[in-house]
């Protein structure tokens, strides 16, 4: 059990003041601070000229409101957060919006492995759960994570994969395998029609942090219909971009 000169008072007073600041509440004043954190006015006003002082607050003379540096606090916390836990909410939100199942997997070896899954649907005759593992050469998710890799070392994997075909779609080549990762590379996203099962489509781009790192990736699949393949790219690319640009900042 904490003793009480364990903690530091006059810190979490300040965590306190930095929380009353929100969307609804960007601006607030002495009173307003005190009002709504129950420190009296001489406390809350020192918390606050402090946030002032060290560049965390602006202060027009009555009203204070957190500063873009206030944002650094919270970039830390969630940069220390697991990939899976970070990504989740995002993911949820995407499947809601797009009204298909999304997912984001690593790569291990010659396979990808999920960490994170937002299910509209069964789609595959298997049941799909972070922890689940399909071979990397033949879905989207795992293209786009081979064409990260150096060349010689995504063949290396490719040509030490078990390339049985799944489907009459499958590819089973390494070479033409190899031409679908330098696609996936070019263009910044990979395209898969049944390749890893019959009816099953999906699209996926890559995770990448602020470094420009690949992290991860991320998908979505559908049901196969009469449609072209290609119409994916139009239909579901700008939302998975947009998530991609969105988790960069974060991750």
């Amino acid at each position: 059990m904490d003793r009480p000169t364990d903690t530091i008072a006059s810190f979490a007073k300040g965590l306190r003041v930095i929380t009353c600041f929100g969307a609804d509440t960007p601006r607030l004043s002495i009173a307003e601070v005190s009002a709504a954190t129950g420190l009296d006015r001489a406390t809350a006003r020192r918390c606050l000229l402090t946030l002032h002082a060290e560049g965390y607050a602006s202060y027009d003379g009555k009203y204070f409101a957190l500063t873009p540096q206030a944002l650094r606090l919270g970039m830390s916390a969630l940069n220390a957060l697991p990939l899976p836990q970070l990504v989740q909410p995002w993911l949820d939100q995407l499947s809601e919006r797009i009204g298909q199942s999304c997912s984001v997997a690593i790569l291990d070896s010659t396979e990808i492995v999920y960490i994170a899954r937002a299910a509209q649907r069964r789609v595959m005759s298997i049941g799909l759960m972070p922890g689940s593992r399909l071979p990397a050469h033949c879905t989207s998710m795992g293209r786009v994570l081979l064409a990260a890799l150096p060349e010689a070392e995504a063949r290396t994997r490719i040509e030490s994969a078990d390339l049985s075909p799944r489907t009459p779609a499958s590819l089973s080549s390494p070479d033409e395998i190899m031409e679908k990762i330098a696609a996936a590379r070019r263009d910044g996203f990979a395209l898969i029609d049944q390749e890893v099962e019959t009816g099953l489509r999906s699209i996926a781009v890559p995770i990448i942090d602020g470094r420009g790192q690949t992290l991860a990736a991320l998908n979505t699949g559908m049901a196969a219909t009469a449609e072209p393949a290609e119409t994916l790219v139009e239909t579901y690319l700008p939302q998975l971009v947009k998530m991609q640009q969105n988790l960069r900042r974060i991750v």
